[in-house]
């Protein structure tokens, strides 16, 4: 690279441990590929003098980066290190030998290149020319791959290939925990559950022998099954926003969504900012208006929204947060409606997010807010959620005034719900609802719905729609609430 400040196209991450003997020749054939890159060699505590031989080579080509592992850590502790150090668009990862070949670079970045994969895998079994593997090798190669393709639902033909590319901001927002050759399993069961395009493309390989300096051992082979069966079939806290939990069950509740959408529909223009989309829920609902923009904050939920909705025609994927000023660049959208479903009491200052909603939108246009009510209710589940505040009914119309909205509307929903929520988040002091009571109540819901009518006098949540002043062209929206006689 030329300077710091300059991006290269990619980023090849080598560990490297007791390489000698072919860390010279890797490096010169990487240092050749006709790519703007630069190369992080991560020296895991060699012992064979393969740090020296870098470390002079490094001295020759600035496009090495040599970074020196502490103790002897592992191969997956070098490839997280690297990641971290990663300042490519592109991220590809090499092992020190010679069993595959630098000369690749080009046809396994091309699917990142063109915009149709976020990940790529190169398969060592659908290319040639290819030196014939050890049987046993292979057929533990197949059985891991099976066994992560049973976990993570994908077809892969080699999960265990070592080269593996990522958009940068795809692998670096990835947490990972393996430190030995768990590494694979984990990084294609957590892509996996995040929903990345994931490409196949066929590369060459020409293995060594153990002679030769192979390391992985059937130790590893057993290591990898556990990666797979911890990462394949139970969510990594850690590796998702704290949110994530949550939003999956609410995600699961078919009823009390669509209870919620037949709430606010009457109210939705053609032109609607979704803000807080998680997993897309709700944008579902409103597929086939004229345009959405459908957004999050948090990277890994704007992952999941692209991967779902990117070739869907009037459904634009933006990072929105309303607690940051930079919010106001999407007004260039003129949304007729902005739709807040269990964001605005996630936020820092509610008021001032209110305020930016109201930039976003044209002179009449509106904004459908849906919060949790009751400020007697707040507890630890509230907490355990992340939310900052209830509201309660007088309160929210007031800062909706203040924020420049003539109220339309207000009113509650779920009006049975209050009490179990007391009980698990006052009396019992859970983080989260459990799911066998999630799922009974989902199943409840059109008895919910018939029990407490139009306008409960409570409820667990509040549904607010505020109007911005001025005069905007009739939407459908306006239709529609004239009809059902919908009163302002």
């Amino acid at each position: 690279m030329s300077d710091a400040a300059h991006a290269p196209v990619l980023s090849v991450i080598i560990p490297c441990y007791n390489e000698r003997a072919t860390v010279a020749e890797l490096l010169r054939r990487v240092n050749e590929v006709p790519i703007d890159k630069e190369i992080i060699v991560v020296d895991d505590k060699s012992t064979d003098g393969s740090k020296d031989v870098v470390a002079a080579l490094a001295r020759q080509w600035p496009e090495i980066r040599h970074l020196l592992q502490p103790t002897n850590q592992g191969k997956g502790a070098a490839i997280r290190r690297g990641i971290q150090e990663a300042r490519g668009d592109i991220v590809i990862i090499q092992d020190a030998d010679l069993e595959y070949d630098p000369e690749e670079y080009p046809k396994l970045i091309q699917p990142i290149l063109d915009g149709h994969a976020d990940v790529v895998f190169g398969s060592r079994f659908e290319g040639y020319p290819r030196r014939v593997m050890l049987y046993w090798h292979r057929l533990g190669n197949n059985l891991l791959t099976f066994l992560s393709n049973m976990t993570t639902n994908l077809d892969l033909t080699d999960m265990e290939t070592c080269y593996k590319v990522f958009r940068r901001e795809v692998i670096q927002s990835i947490n990972l925990q393996s430190d030995r050759f768990g590494i694979e399993p984990e990084i294609t069961a957590k892509v996996a559950k995040r929903g990345y395009r994931i490409f196949e493309v066929p590369i060459s390989y020409y293995g060594r022998d153990y002679w030769e300096g192979k390391k992985i051992n059937w130790k590893d082979g057993f290591s990898a099954i556990w990666t797979i069966l911890k990462f394949g079939l139970f969510d990594d806290p850690a590796n998702e926003p704290s949110t994530y939990k949550t939003i999956r069950r609410l995600d699961r509740l078919r009823r009390y969504n669509k209870w919620i959408w037949e709430r606010v529909q009457p109210y939705i223009g053609q032109r609607v900012l979704e803000v807080g989309a998680g997993s897309g829920t709700m944008t579902r609902f409103l597929y086939g208006r004229e345009l959405i923009v459908t957004t999050d904050k948090e990277r890994p939920y704007i992952d999941r929204l692209l991967n779902a909705f990117r070739r869907r025609p009037g459904i634009i994927v933006e990072r929105l947060d309303l607690d940051d000023d930079d919010s106001r660049d999407l007004s260039r959208y003129a949304f007729d409606t902005v739709l807040c479903i269990n964001v605005l009491e996630h936020t820092a200052d509610d008021v001032a997010a209110l305020r930016r909603a109201n930039d976003l939108l044209v002179p009449g246009g509106r904004i459908v807010v849906f919060v949790p009510a009751g400020k007697d209710l707040f507890g630890s589940l509230d907490r355990g959620v992340g939310h900052q505040r209830r509201y309660e009914k007088d309160e929210l119309a007031e800062k909706l005034g203040q924020t420049g909205f003539e109220v339309e509307d207000i009113s509650f929903q779920n009006q049975a719900g209050r009490l179990a929520w007391w009980l698990n988040s006052r009396v019992f002091n859970r983080q989260e609802l459990p799911l066998a009571q999630s799922r009974i109540f989902d199943r409840l819901v059109p008895l919910l719905k018939a029990f407490e009518g139009n306008r409960p006098s409570s409820g667990l949540s509040l549904i607010a729609v505020g109007r911005k002043p001025g005069q905007a062209p009739s939407s459908t929206a306006d239709e529609t609430i004239a009809v059902a006689g919908i009163s302002g």
